[in-house]
């Protein structure tokens, strides 16, 4: 017989056909001559209940019948006697695949401090928030890739091993085979002559400058990938390994890209909605009672574009006391982001426009010489989550930049070589998938949002 997953038994039409689910014990209720089991397979939020009764109950070796030990059930669907559920199990056969001692199974409790479970990740899938989380971050990936795809993007990997640093961020994480108890010296300092690569190696802060090779040959694409930054930030909204979202474009200018961003932002948005209704009124409940009403405004809104000469302008006649000074030249902070997004505006904002000296190199400078054609995608409860640019497509303005930000341009021939040889405008963002997804169910730290977080001093699972 075929296993069945609860999720598509939970819809089912009918009852009364024979079924096998195999899942991990919730609960166990056991007055001695039946026993009820709420059983999980983590296909959905909900559990299905298992009533065992009579022989098969008395075959089973009933002290091992508990919370976390994972069963196969076979039996029929019926109707649920009981409220809040359609369907349950009478069962005909229970077979206990692995036991787990009652004594010292961690998730005894219906509910745990997200800072208890995160000590123990091997476990916390089986909660009914890291359920949720997991099949909502499936969503969104399914929702990114189905985006680009349907709108003619090749997806590239690019490389995890880089000896460039693309956001000029200098908190890289190096890699090397040299031995570290010897490492090799010549003139007194590393010899990487020896390493593997022969030079600096670090792991990627972005697939940008790689995607920016494949946008100006086959036009259109994404990387959606991990990225790391070596920055020791023990905060709620840090990772040393994450996950990015890196469109690239051709034939493509500022405008183009802003309108590309807030049609992939409501498509995702919509979809993960539409495929996780029940995981996501739970965190609706749980977590944010206006994570629900927040992505639906966004989904319904048409985003605001100011440039960020305005947004200072906004700033200043406002007389919020920000914690953070507001002039121009200055990076906005999240603080005014937010009321932006939430007080001024009241819907989603694209800011363009900013000052040349607080942005990356690549970015296109534009004709007044003081600004660059960036953009940053903000939204109510976090502020930024999307930033791109026009990148800089003139040779000799990109050289220009590399000086003033004391890049050696040697190191970047092949960038520069792509200004050389049928250099076009492009254009691309950046979306970071745990900010996203963070967003999407109302968490508050982002360690709770991906699978396995790498924090300082956190690389056990």
């Amino acid at each position: 017989m075929r296993r069945s997953k609860i999720s598509e038994l939970l819809i089912s039409a009918d009852a009364g056909y024979e079924v096998l689910v195999c899942g991990w014990i919730r609960t166990v209720r056991n007055s001695g001559s039946v026993a009820f089991l709420q059983v999980n397979d983590g296909s959905c939020l909900a559990d299905i209940q298992v009533v065992v009764e009579g022989d098969v109950l008395s075959l089973l070796e009933t002290t091992e019948l508990c919370t976390g030990c994972s069963v196969k059930v076979e039996g029929a669907v019926v109707e649920s006697l009981g409220k809040g559920q359609k369907y349950e199990i009478k069962a005909s056969y229970v077979e206990i695949l692995g036991t787990a001692d009652s004594n010292d199974y961690p998730l005894q409790k219906k509910r745990h401090t997200l800072e208890f479970l995160r000590d123990i990740a091997h476990l916390r899938p089986r909660t009914n928030t890291f359920g949720a989380m997991s099949r909502v971050r499936n969503a969104a990936a399914f929702a990114i890739h189905t985006y680009f795809q349907k709108h003619g993007f090749q997806y590239i990997q690019t490389p995890m091993i880089t000896a460039s640093d693309a956001e000029g961020a200098g908190s890289m994480f190096r890699v090397t085979t040299l031995d570290l108890a010897n490492v090799p010296k010549k003139g007194g300092v590393p010899d990487l002559s020896e390493d593997f690569f022969g030079k600096s190696a670090y792991l990627t802060v972005s697939g940008q400058l790689e995607a920016e090779i494949f946008a100006q040959a086959v036009s259109d694409v994404y990387t959606f990938g991990p990225t790391f930054r070596a920055e020791n930030s023990n905060t709620s909204r840090h990772l040393a390994e994450f996950w990015m979202v890196e469109p690239e474009v051709a034939f493509c200018d500022l405008n183009g890209l802003a309108d590309l961003a807030e049609d992939f932002l409501k498509n995702v948005f919509a979809e993960v909605i539409d495929r996780c209704p029940d995981d996501m009124a739970f965190f609706n409940q749980w977590y944010d009672k206006t994570t629900l009403s927040t992505l639906e405004s966004i989904i319904n809104s048409d985003f605001e574009r100011i440039t960020y000469s305005d947004a200072i302008a906004m700033l200043k006649r406002s007389e919020q006391a920000f914690e953070y000074p507001v002039e121009w030249g200055l990076d906005l902070q999240s603080e005014h982001e937010r009321y932006l997004t939430e007080t001024k505006i009241g819907k989603p904002v694209v800011v363009t426009d900013y000052p040349k000296e607080i942005k990356a190199f690549y970015m296109r400078l534009n004709e007044d010489d003081k600004t660059v054609a960036a953009m940053d995608v903000l939204v109510p409860r976090i502020g930024e989550i999307i930033g791109g640019s026009q990148r800089e497509e003139r040779y000799d303005v990109l050289t220009d930049r590399m000086r003033e930000a004391g890049m050696e341009e040697a190191e970047y021939w092949w960038y520069l070589d792509l200004r050389k040889y049928g250099s076009v405008e492009h254009a691309g963002f950046g979306l970071g998938f745990e900010r996203t997804v963070q967003f999407m169910t109302g968490m508050q730290n982002i360690r709770d949002v991906i699978p396995f977080p790498r924090t300082p001093n956190n690389a056990e699972f």
